[in-house]
């Protein structure tokens, strides 16, 4: 940005800046007085006395038709990287007078989109002008900012005046979750000594389930749960409500943030934390996320957060992930071979000339950014 540019901004930002109308006008104005002063003609005096207070006025205008002006805004629901991000100004008029041709800018992180604008042609005495918009999300975040500018050069377009509303806003952008059928890094983890599941499982084939309380039959209860005993001393139907028995496996989706990440691996690496968890959660497994500034986590909403504002390079916190079975997602094969027991891992690198560890305990496999992530969540272990 140049002085002039500069000067400008500070003008119509703090009063007003002219527009190319009223330079023109000022030098006719000042044409008119200089050939007043030289011929002592009234008329000419008039003149550029007429054409000075009408910028005169031009400039008082602008700053009065901004300065009741009400900016609010509308909670923004979160979105997913690819929808639309919907958002809502309002506007509103509390004076007696209408406001008239008024350019609105929502000041945009660049990173999210270009900061859009919308034009209102006017705005009646004690109404509000809603104004609604989207733009698609792209990339993942948690995106903040502050300023929403209101603009005008009315009613004679001699100035513009602009004027800076403080509103905070808040707009969250979960990362992409792959609609996975099956996942065997997660479907065999703790197979090789899940003692409590199998019990679980063996207990509960064996009873056909357990029964809870008896209540009263309901319409589209299955026959098979009627409670013929009690149903026959008590005259009217009861059915059976059984236990349910979870077989209590644990996992923990680990996303090596205090690490140095290639920008791509990264985003890889997010998207398949988040995918791996919420295939777990479907699973009926107690998932939980762990990343390096937030420890253990989890819930829906959480996780997704956690996962929008997350970046590389974070400070570690001082919880230790305890020792049960794990996904571990990292840029680095060092540490592969000191996770807990029937864990499993994924490595992402910009290159598939890593240098592996001989031996890994667990079985993974390293990503390969050129393909497909869902195919590659799906693939089977060897």
């Amino acid at each position: 940005m140049n002085a002039i540019d500069r000067l400008r901004n500070h003008l119509e930002t703090r009063w007003v800046a002219p527009a190319y109308g009223s330079l023109v006008l000022g030098g006719i104005a000042l044409c008119f007085f200089g050939a007043a002063t030289n011929t002592m003609a009234g008329w000419l005096y008039a003149i550029s006395g007429a054409i000075a207070g009408l910028l005169i006025l031009g400039a008082i205008l602008p700053a009065q038709s901004l300065s009741r002006l009400v900016v609010r805004r509308s909670p923004i629901a979160p979105v997913s990287v690819g929808d639309r991000l919907s958002l809502e100004l309002q506007i509103e008029n509390p004076t007696d007078r209408a406001k008239t041709l008024l350019q609105v800018c929502d000041r945009l992180p660049h990173v999210l989109s270009q900061s859009p604008r919308h034009a209102i042609e006017v705005i009646p005495p004690q109404k509000t002008h809603r104004w609604f918009y989207s733009v698609e999300a792209q990339r993942r975040g948690v995106y903040r900012w502050h300023d929403v500018q209101v603009k005008t050069a009315a009613p004679l377009g001699l100035f513009w005046c602009r004027r800076d509303r403080a509103i905070a806003a808040k707009a969250i952008v979960y990362p992409t979750v792959l609609p996975l059928a099956h996942c065997p890094l997660v479907d065999t983890i703790g197979r090789e000594e899940s003692v409590q599941a199998s019990s679980n499982r063996r207990y509960q084939a064996a009873t056909e389930g357990v029964t809870r309380t008896l209540r009263p039959y309901r319409q589209g209860d299955p026959t098979r749960l009627i409670h013929w005993r009690t149903s026959a001393r008590l005259g009217e139907f009861y059915v059976r409500e059984l236990e349910i028995v979870t077989s209590g496996q644990e996992l923990i989706i680990c996303l090596d943030t205090a690490a140095t990440w290639d920008a791509d691996c990264f985003e890889q690496a997010v998207i398949a934390a988040a995918s791996l968890y919420f295939y777990a959660g479907r699973a009926q497994l107690k998932v939980r996320l762990w990343t390096a500034s937030t420890g253990l986590i989890q819930g829906n909403r959480v996780v997704l957060e956690t996962l929008a504002a997350t970046q590389p390079g974070e400070t570690p916190t001082t919880a230790e992930i305890p020792p049960l079975p794990l996904i571990w997602l990292t840029p680095h094969p060092d540490a592969l071979n000191s996770l807990p027991a029937n864990s499993r891992w994924l490595l992402f690198s910009p290159s598939l000339a890593v240098s592996m560890p001989k031996s890994p305990d667990f079985p993974g496999f390293v990503v390969e950014l050129e393909k497909p992530l869902a195919p590659q969540l799906q693939r089977s272990l060897r």
